[in-house]
């Protein structure tokens, strides 16, 4: 089985922050109560405030992430809470201890 990752990076419309927020902490909160195997997921909120990198490192992605309910809330409206999405392709350079 080989491991994916996935690099997200986007920036929340001034208005949606305080809600996109809130999805994310329900999210992460999900996960560390259900504790999916295999996966490794971290957001990143930038210094300007609005500004998230988060990356997935697991098996067949986006593995387990539909499955949870916070989730699939999350993800709903990403889009219109968002003013620049992005997906990377990357080439990781070096790694220690993360998704190994």
């Amino acid at each position: 089985m080989s491991v994916e990752t996935i690099l997200i990076r986007y920036r929340v419309r001034l208005e949606h922050l305080s809600e996109h927020l809130l999805l994310l902490r329900a999210v992460h909160d999900e996960m560390s109560r259900r504790r999916p195997a295999g996966l490794s997921y971290v957001t990143f909120q930038l210094d300007d405030g609005r500004g998230f990198v988060e990356v997935a490192v697991g098996p067949e992605l986006p593995g387990p992430l539909p499955a949870l309910e916070s989730f699939r809330r999350y993800r709903a409206d990403l889009e219109a809470r968002c003013e620049e999405p992005a997906t990377f392709d990357f080439t990781v350079v070096g790694s220690y201890g993360f998704g190994e």
